[in-house]
């Protein structure tokens, strides 16, 4: 069982580079708390405290999080492996900011925070993957805020998603009113109902009552990138 579970901790980034012999010393003193959820159940929730570490050793998840200030919901889909908001376990705001919940049957395994002063935070290299996991998040929300409501329809309705995105490709849906959505990236809502049924003609989008469905988000900003270039020349 040892030998399992080492190997399923070594492909966390958190825990690459570790010998085995801090893998074995860490199995033995931490407490590891190994998980099973049904599809459609509830892993965390938003707004809770976060005071523990959690991972997604296999399966789906779906990350859902409300927007209670501007009245939108955002789902995506991640898959494992993958570490669950690592940045919430400290700071001034530990909650959660999103709900996850299991999309296909998963595996998660938690680790209370106790442990991570107590004997994680005695391993230089967890504490050296700790810390670029939080600075490259830290990095890329950077990178994105940069780009706020800069530039075309295309390219504001881009970066509305990769703002709030974990990852920047797979299935998204947003649930928003179009007129809403027109507001918060200030375009007007006839533009951006061109751009969507566009979208929607050439299947990158599915447009539903106050819900926009994006299979392959990566293929959809493919397209318009290569609109937008052909648009550009002579």
């Amino acid at each position: 069982m040892e030998v399992t579970m080492y190997d399923n901790l070594l492909l966390l980034p958190l825990f690459q580079g570790l010998s085995k012999n801090d893998m074995t010393t860490i199995i033995e003193k931490v407490k590891l708390h190994f998980l099973t959820f049904r599809e459609g159940e509830t892993i965390l929730r938003q707004g809770n405290p976060c005071n523990q570490l959690c991972f997604l050793l296999n399966g789906e998840i779906k990350v859902h999080t409300k927007d209670a200030n501007h009245g939108f919901a955002l789902s995506e889909i991640l898959k494992e492996p993958v570490i669950i908001e690592p940045q919430s376990l400290f700071g001034m705001h530990t909650n959660y900011t999103a709900s996850y919940l299991a999309h296909t049957s998963a595996s998660v395994l938690t680790i209370d925070k106790s442990f991570i002063f107590s004997e994680l935070s005695k391993h230089e290299i967890f504490r050296i993957n700790y810390l670029n996991i939080l600075s490259n998040r830290n990095q890329l929300a950077y990178q994105k805020l940069w780009n706020t409501h800069i530039g075309t329809l295309s390219e504001k309705f881009v970066n509305f998603f990769s703002l709030r995105c974990q990852l920047q490709e797979g299935e998204k849906t947003l649930q928003i009113t179009m007129e809403d959505l027109a507001n918060l990236i200030g375009e007007t809502r006839i533009n951006l109902s061109r751009l969507l049924n566009d979208l929607q003609d050439k299947g990158l989008v599915q447009l539903k009552r106050k819900e926009i469905f994006i299979p392959r988000f990566e293929k959809m900003v493919a397209y318009l990138n290569e609109s937008s270039a052909n648009d550009m020349e002579p």
